[in-house]
């Protein structure tokens, strides 16, 4: 191959993975006590206050662990002992305050006070159980998963 081919292909390339989106930070984790951790792409990962959350995460605690979580449309997040909270979806347009923010309680406690996606769109956030799919209407709540 000639120089300026390789040069060519190796800025293509370049271009390529530039174009690619880095996942989003969605939330910032401000508390950590006891046993906790992130699982992002099937990957156990220390969870520490400052972590940056993306949507996709898994929040588990143990029996005496618990998570507290700030978004990025101001919503927050407190999760209890023995949980395992998966951050489904979680889209929100900073400008416009539209979004939608989908959570999946497969196990534990998870206490909410909703943010902007909730109060510019009632049907903006929801959250799901094994049971059940809620819809979050007020502004505090309580989920409990068995």
């Amino acid at each position: 191959m000639s120089v300026a081919r390789n040069h060519a292909v190796g800025l293509a390339l370049l271009a390529a993975l530039l174009a690619v989106p880095a996942k989003a930070e969605i939330a910032t984790v401000k508390r950590v006590t006891g046993v906790a951790t992130i699982e992002r792409n099937k990957k156990p990962l220390p969870v520490a206050a400052g972590t940056k959350l993306e949507t996709g995460d898994l929040l588990a605690t143990g029996k005496d662990g618990r998570i507290a979580v700030t978004f990025i449309d101001d919503s927050r997040f407190s999760v209890g002992p023995n949980s395992r909270i998966h951050l489904t979806r979680f889209d929100f347009d900073d400008t416009t305050h539209q979004g939608k923010s989908e959570t999946r309680v497969e196990r534990g406690a998870l206490a909410v006070v909703s943010g902007q996606i909730a109060h510019e769109n009632p049907k903006g956030m929801t959250v799901q159980t094994p049971t059940s799919v809620l819809g979050v209407r007020g502004t505090r709540f309580v989920v409990t998963v068995k």
